[in-house]
């Protein structure tokens, strides 16, 4: 069985560097990206399992990168946990027109974070085909 894809997309360099670490002692691949600007194209390219997302970044928010990631028809399926330090009231309908079904308040633990992305990944996982007779 091949590793799980993780793509992590904030602009905090040093969290990118510790969430990677943490991926990889869990048995994960990921990909990091400090850049909202480049975050759809590399996306595209990586085609990740799963994307963790920060909400406030520079250049583009979030919303916007989920929005992006969302229209390409290959990615479309793809979960997004979103991420924030701060949760507003108004985040909630902005969630839910952008795709993403959950969203997590930095700063959380590293089982939180294992927990979230195991189960996002057995939602969305494909049915199972029965074997024929």
């Amino acid at each position: 069985m091949s590793k799980k894809k993780v793509m992590v997309i904030d602009d905090n360099q040093e969290f990118l560097e510790e969430l990677k670490e943490m991926f990889s002692l869990n048995g994960y691949s990921t990909v990091t990206i400090n850049d909202s600007l480049l975050a759809r194209e590399a996306a595209i390219l990586e085609k990740p399992d799963i994307i963790l997302l920060d909400l406030k970044m520079p250049g583009k928010s979030g919303f916007q990168v989920a929005d992006e990631i969302r229209s390409f028809s290959q990615l479309y399926r793809v979960p997004i946990i979103a991420m924030t330090g701060v949760f507003k009231e108004n985040y909630g309908p902005l969630l839910n027109i952008c795709g993403i079904k959950k969203c997590l308040k930095k700063p959380f633990s590293p089982l939180d974070i294992i927990a979230e992305i195991e189960s996002s990944l057995r939602e969305h996982a494909p049915a199972k085909q029965p074997l024929a007779d």
